[in-house]
């Protein structure tokens, strides 16, 4: 059930949002997952869900699989994110990028679809004149602490679902099983949302981070964390419809450069 908060309602307590409702807001309100604002464009929408502030165990152990050359570790440790912020329910459709950029670069088509073939350069000229568009918008793309913390939705598990995943809960290739594998992207909202109210957060495409690539992040506590100041590669993480369980996990991190454009590559905004 969504509850409706007015702006001159009491809500939450300091871990809420600074300003509630924003002023590019059209919607807002309160369900089970937590407090929620929307956006529109033409009308097309996107909903974001408020991540408050927290600690978390970043990473995973165990036995690693084989080392490929484009994954990176993931030691684990703790990181403390001390600011709340935004992250859209779900990528961004092809439906809101064709409104705001005019084109439709992805190779399978679909209004509701998550838009595909976009490097992490085109994703910064996406951002910058959806900014535009709204007044007091500063949409970004999620730091890769960000997008994990996200993820995990409070989980310490490979998977925010447990210790396993399966075909019903995520779009992801198990095991090169042509009975499950879809061998393309799907709607966005098909599958379960995490215990925040994100969908896709395993599985469907790769979502670009901020972040310049590190080869590993740290074994120490980090707050707030941001990345290398400088590299050659950007941040992808959640896995895609054509990756395996492996790495569609909550710590897989993989790069690639920034000009980069694949079928199984998109974007989910946090404000």
């Amino acid at each position: 059930m969504t509850t409706r908060i007015s702006s001159r309602m009491p809500y939450r307590n300091h871990l809420s949002p600074p300003q509630f409702p924003a002023p590019w807001a059209v919607d807002w309100g309160e369900d089970r997952y937590g407090l929620w604002m929307s956006f529109a464009v033409n009308q097309v929408r996107q909903t974001f869900r408020w991540m408050r502030p927290g600690t978390f165990l970043m990473g995973a152990t165990g036995k690693k699989k084989k080392q490929r050359a484009w994954l990176g570790q993931e030691t684990l440790h703790k990181v403390t994110l001390t600011q709340g912020f935004w992250l859209a329910d779900t990528t961004v459709t092809q439906k809101m990028w064709h409104t705001v950029m005019l084109t439709s670069p992805s190779g399978f088509q679909g209004d509701l679809h998550p838009v595909t073939r976009i490097s992490w350069q085109d994703a910064q000229t996406f951002l910058s004149r959806l900014n535009r568009c709204l007044a007091g918008l500063h949409a970004r793309l999620p730091t890769e602490a960000e997008w994990e913390y996200a993820c995990r939705a409070g989980s310490t598990t490979p998977f925010s679902t447990g210790a396993e995943i399966s075909p019903n809960l995520a779009n992801y290739n198990e095991n090169n099983n042509d009975q499950s594998y879809r061998k393309r992207t799907t709607t966005v909202k098909r599958f379960p949302c995490n215990a925040w109210g994100l969908f896709d957060m395993h599985g469907n495409v790769w979502e670009w981070c901020q972040d310049y690539w590190q080869p590993d992040v740290t074994a120490q506590d980090a707050v707030d964390p941001q990345g290398p100041n400088q590299g050659n590669f950007r941040v992808a993480r959640g896995g895609s419809w054509a990756n395996d369980a492996y790495l569609v996990r909550s710590a897989c991190r993989v790069h690639y450069p920034p000009n980069y454009c694949f079928g199984s590559v998109g974007i989910r905004l946090a404000v």
